[in-house]
């Protein structure tokens, strides 16, 4: 089986790191790839949102199976165009995809089907979010409405403080993501936790489930970003926490699709709250999860390939592929200006190959003469495995520190060192 990975992030890295490895791979190439999926297979180098150009290039070289990563490329249709041209896709398609590429159309959804989420108020202007605030009380978390590539969300600890969020948005910076229509929705309280579904067009089933550290620094301090760790499997949640969010919320919302004539294949992120009242859905994502995927790729026992295969022609095998295997911790490495801007590295080692048990995924990169050069920002997701979560997290900062050293001194990286910490086995 001929197999296309979509996007060029550390997500897609480690997709393409785990499909190599199934049986049923025969090749694995990406658009537009990156520094890893370079050293596996082809990079095309077409943008990860030109759905016309990915379809026929697909159709070219014969492609059995597309793998969508980034959410852009659900929004572009890319899925739709790889279908219309007869290409089996794992990934939903544009209509399906907005319960991620509109937080309102996601909130609306879920009032209407029962799916327990925080309450909202839908704003569509300033002055309209401004009568929203004023008999706000307690904390508030403001929402663009569209993609915003993790800087449409903010976490206010009051009515005064969103609304200085709100007037720099519709002021000189722009709403995140274009367009004018906000979430304003109450901070729910718990602990957060990431489940990932599959769904082959007519089911769900809860297959994993991850943390992520989205805040810059330790403590979960500085700004919001896209992840800068993460650790699988969660703990300290209640016995069968799977199936409960199975019954809870994916039920409800398999429910909703059908009546709504929306057919959806493929990963479902359900990023969720886990409060006094049992899990709470802060937002849906309609892909694998970036730092998430790249803990749960080492985890996977089994076919991997023929687990996605499955679900793209709408017969999903459960028993293909799991995740049980041993915990794991990954640890991004970030240039030091990121999440405000990206500073450009040239010239890096190619060689990132850290042992049995140890995997390092790039991010946005090119493979270039033996020798990469990365866009910034998250540059490097470090992962490893233990036989619990104590000893994972120690091999994940040995390979921290291990890279750092091959690297060399000078290089503006930067990385939390607190990653799973407090983390209960």
């Amino acid at each position: 089986m001929k197999i296309l990975v979509v996007g060029n992030g550390a997500r897609e890295d480690a997709l393409s790191w785990r499909l190599a490895r199934s049986a049923r791979c025969s090749a694995v190439c990406a658009t537009p790839g990156n520094a890893g999926t370079a050293r596996r297979g082809e990079n095309w180098g077409i943008s990860a949102t030109d759905g016309k150009a990915i379809a026929a290039r697909a159709v070219a070289d014969r492609i059995d199976l597309a793998v969508l990563g980034p959410e852009t490329s659900v929004a572009a249709g890319v899925g739709d165009r790889l279908r219309e041209a007869g290409v089996a896709v794992f990934g939903p398609g544009r209509s399906a995809g907005r319960l991620e590429s509109s937080k309102i159309f996601a909130k609306r959804f879920m009032e209407r089907h029962d799916v327990p989420t925080a309450r909202a108020r839908i704003v569509h202007s300033l002055s309209g979010a401004e009568r929203a605030l004023e008999d706000w009380r307690g904390a508030c978390v403001v929402k663009a409405d569209g993609l915003a590539g993790g800087k449409g969300v903010v976490v206010t600890p009051d009515a005064a403080s969103a609304r200085a969020v709100v007037r720099s948005w519709f002021g000189a910076s722009g709403v995140p993501g274009g367009g004018n229509d906000l979430l304003l929705e109450e901070k729910l309280e718990g602990r957060e936790l990431s489940v990932f579904a599959l769904c082959d067009g007519k089911r769900f089933v809860p297959v994993a489930a991850a943390c992520d550290y989205k805040r810059a620094g330790d403590g979960d301090t500085g700004p919001n970003t896209g992840g800068m760790g993460a650790y699988s499997p969660p703990n300290a949640f209640p016995d069968g926490f799977l199936e409960i969010v199975r019954e809870r919320i994916l039920e409800p919302v398999a429910r909703g699709l059908v009546v709504e004539n929306e057919r959806y294949v493929g990963v479902l992120y359900c990023g969720l709250m886990w409060t006094a009242n049992g899990p709470s859905v802060i937002e849906f994502n309609v892909r694998f999860g970036d730092p998430e995927t790249q803990v749960l790729m080492p985890r996977v026992r089994g076919d991997f390939a023929l687990l996605l295969e499955s679900v793209s022609r709408g017969a999903l095998d459960a028993s293909a592929a799991t995740f049980d295997g041993d915990p794991c911790v990954g640890v991004v490495l970030a240039t030091t200006d990121y999440p405000r801007s990206s500073t450009p590295l040239s010239g890096l080692p190619a060689d990132v190959e850290l042992g049995e048990g140890r995997a390092a995924f790039w991010g946005v990169s090119n493979l270039r003469e033996g020798r990469v050069d990365a866009s910034g920002g998250r540059v490097l997701t470090v992962t490893a495995l233990g036989s619990d979560i104590a000893s994972a997290r120690e091999g994940a900062y040995a390979a921290v520190t291990e890279l750092a050293g091959r690297f060399g001194d000078g290089l503006p990286l930067t990385f939390r060192s607190d990653i799973a910490a407090g983390a209960h086995n």
